[in-house]
C-alpha cells in the first residue's frame, strides 16, 4: 500500500469520528479506561493533538522531540485547573481555535521558534486538559484517570507524527491540503 494510501485512510478514519460524545461526561469505565477513551471520543481532541504531532515534524529538533512534553505539560496543567475547582471561560471556544489554528499551521507549513511553538501547543492543550479533568466521571481514581488521558494523549500526537513524517516523503500540496482540511473542520467548530 502506497503511503499516500495510508495517510488518506487513516485521515478518513479520524475525521469519521464522532464528535457527539465529545463534551457531555463519560460513563465508558473508571479510571485508566475512561481516561484512555476520553480524548478518542470526540473530532476536535483527535484532530487537535494529531494534528500538533503532524506539524511538529517540520519543526526544529528541539521543538520536534519537546512536543509531547508541551502537549502532556499543557493537559496537566489544565486538568488540574478543572480538578481545583476553578473556571477556564471559553473552554470550547479554545479547543475549536485549537484544531483550526494547527490546521493552519500545517497549511502554511509555518515553522516557530521552540519557545513560541512550545508555548503555543501547551496553550492549546490547556484548554483540552481542562475539559478531560472537568468530564472525569465521578468515583475514577484520578491518577488512573490521569494515566489514561495522558497515554492516548501521546498515541495520538504520535500518530499525527507518524502521518507528518510520511508526508515528508509525498508531495508537499498533499500535506497543505490536510492541513486545509484540519483548519476547515476547525473553522467549522468555532462557528459551532
Amino acid at each position: 500500500m502506497k503511503a499516500i494510501t495510508r495517510v488518506l485512510m487513516a485521515t478518513g478514519l479520524m475525521v469519521t469520528a464522532t464528535a457527539a460524545s465529545a463534551h457531555v461526561g463519560h460513563d465508558a469505565g473508571t479510571g485508566f479506561t475512561s481516561g484512555l477513551l476520553h480524548p478518542m471520543q470526540g473530532l476536535d481532541h483527535l484532530l487537535a493533538m494529531a494534528a500538533i504531532g503532524f506539524w511538529s515534524v517540520r519543526q526544529s529538533a528541539t521543538l520536534k522531540n519537546s512536543t509531547p512534553l508541551f502537549v502532556i505539560g499543557g493537559m496537566v496543567v489544565g486538568a488540574g485547573i478543572a480538578w481545583g475547582g476553578l473556571s477556564l471561560p471559553g473552554v470550547e471556544t479554545g479547543i475549536a481555535l485549537s484544531v483550526l489554528l494547527a490546521g493552519i499551521l500545517i497549511a502554511t507549513m509555518a515553522k516557530l521558534p521552540t519557545a513560541v511553538g512550545g508555548s503555543l501547543v501547551a496553550a492549546f492543550m490547556v484548554f483540552h486538559g481542562f475539559a478531560h479533568g472537568a468530564e472525569m466521571p465521578a468515583g475514577a481514581a484520578l491518577v488512573a484517570y490521569l494515566a489514561g488521558f495522558s497515554i492516548a494523549t501521546v498515541a495520538l500526537t504520535c500518530v499525527g507524527r507518524g502521518l507528518g513524517a510520511l508526508m515528508l516523503k509525498t508531495d508537499s500540496r498533499v500535506g497543505r491540503t490536510l492541513g486545509g482540511v484540519v483548519a476547515a473542520v476547525g473553522a467549522f467548530l468555532v462557528a459551532g
